[in-house]
């Protein structure tokens, strides 16, 4: 059996193909402006990559805050349905998930078989989203993939208090006004922002092992700042985690043929 889910996000499009519970082919474009064309590209470059044509795909479902664009899917779930579903596929004993992309954060609680019982998401503002980090970039001056490891050289405690980007950005200009050095202005950034994630999770509650997907899963620094605020030794990430609501999607495609 083969089954596809196309995730369409505020940022980027992801495709995964599974064939038999395993990935074959997976591909991401930038959403853009044109939803639809991101869907149709994104779907073309992972049948490219699984070296397989549309016909062979028996089911696909979309999901992401665009999925009323992924007019090729069968059906569409929400986003954590889907994230749950990848997060009990990657690592089964994982009964949390968090799940932060560009525009906004969520978290899940998990029952045995990998359904989401509870769940919080932190659409309000970007202070709790990657967007977050790429405006503070632009402020410290410094390229956003270097965010997370300059965070890492730094052992300061700073708070930031602001609840909105905007305003946490005016934070951000004072410390630099005041002579705080990039290193602690980083780490201040990612704690304030993990600190959004991790009272959005603690709501729901921890429980057990706790998985991370979505985009920021890359950042060093934020992937730090979650483990000291949950107090954890390990965060679980997969493999390319920005795929992760792609893979339950196609998950719930191979349990819906």
């Amino acid at each position: 059996m083969i089954t596809a889910g196309i995730d369409c996000g505020a940022k980027n499009t992801k495709t995964t193909i599974l064939k038999d519970g395993k990935i074959i082919g997976r591909a991401l474009v930038p959403t853009g402006f044109d939803q639809k064309k991101a869907v149709g590209e994104s779907l073309e470059g992972a049948l490219k990559a699984a070296g397989i044509t549309r016909e062979k795909i028996d089911r696909i479902v979309g999901t992401g805050s665009g999925k009323e664009a992924v007019t090729v899917a069968d059906t569409t779930v929400n986003e954590i349905k889907a994230m749950a579903k990848a997060a009990h596929f990657f690592f089964p004993n994982a009964r949390t998930v968090a799940d932060v992309g560009a525009e906004e954060g969520r978290a899940a609680k998990l029952d045995e078989k990998g359904v989401a019982v509870d769940f919080a998401i932190n659409e309000k503002c970007a202070a709790g989203a990657g967007a977050f980090i790429e405006a503070m970039a632009r402020a410290l001056e410094v390229p956003v993939e270097e965010m997370g490891p300059l965070a890492l050289t730094s052992d300061k405690e700073i708070p930031m208090n602001a609840q909105c980007a905007i305003f946490a950005e005016s934070e951000v200009v004072g410390l630099i006004h005041s002579k705080t050095s990039k290193p602690d202005i980083s780490k201040a950034i990612h704690d304030s922002m993990a600190s959004r994630i991790v009272s959005m999770i603690r709501r729901i509650g921890v429980n057990e092992d706790v998985v991370m997907l979505g985009g920021v899963g890359y950042n060093p620094g934020f992937v730090a700042a979650m483990r000291r605020e949950l107090k954890l030794e390990k965060i679980y990430i997969p493999d390319k985690p920005e795929f992760g609501a792609s893979v339950g999607a196609a998950l719930i495609a191979a349990e819906e043929v």
